[in-house]
């Protein structure tokens, strides 16, 4: 049996902590190969939290009856 637990925080706000997080990482190392793959990492986690937010976006909505110009 799968052990389940509920996540406390949203999507969103974990992959934006956990960039934040990447970024707080990069800023100790010194440059180089390390510090661009946490940078890396940070964006493609934001790039994530951005995609997360579109795909739980509702899409375009079709025009409401009083929205449409017209004679009333």
């Amino acid at each position: 049996m799968r052990r389940r637990f509920k996540q406390v925080k949203p999507l969103k706000e974990r992959l934006l902590e956990e960039a934040q997080n990447l970024r707080e990482e990069a800023k100790l190392l010194p440059s180089g190969a390390l510090r661009d793959a946490a940078l890396l990492k940070a964006r493609q986690v934001e790039a994530a939290a951005h995609m997360d937010d579109w795909l739980a976006s509702p899409g375009p909505q079709p025009p409401k009856k009083n929205d449409t110009p017209g004679p009333r």
